[in-house]
């Protein structure tokens, strides 16, 4: 099953709530398992360049199948510059997104920016928890 708009905004839409609650002003972006943007929303007066980072950290969490997060310590490593160059230079490999994961399939990852890594994460993955 594909991940629809429906969900998606329904996914950014928790993570904006995340947001208010923790009063940070971020930018939410959902992709799908390609890494090919659902959603975006970016918040009234968040800085500009959550927009990329957002979805840079979404494409990455998608690609591996894990939280971005997880890839930050490795992110030096050949292997893991020669995938991001491949692909562009898009993926970024730090804290702020999680997958989306149904039927131990990755359909996706919500991806957020312009508060601290651990805000991010925890609005992403307060998005996610609402699919």
């Amino acid at each position: 099953m594909a991940l629809t708009l429906e969900e998606a905004n329904r996914i950014a839409q928790g993570a904006l709530a995340k947001a208010e609650e923790l009063d940070v002003k971020v930018s939410i972006a959902v992709c799908d398992a390609g890494g090919r943007l659902i959603s975006l929303q970016r918040m009234d007066n968040a800085m500009w360049a959550g927009v990329f980072g957002s979805q840079g950290k979404a494409i990455a969490s998608a690609s591996f199948g894990r939280p971005s997060g997880d890839l930050t310590e490795r992110a030096d490593h050949p292997t893991l510059r020669g995938i991001v160059a491949a692909e562009g230079g898009h993926m970024f490999l730090g804290q702020g997104a999680v997958p989306i994961v149904r039927n131990g399939v990755v359909e996706g990852a919500c991806g957020v920016g312009g508060a601290t890594s651990q805000q991010d994460e925890d609005c992403a993955r307060a998005g996610v928890d609402r699919l």
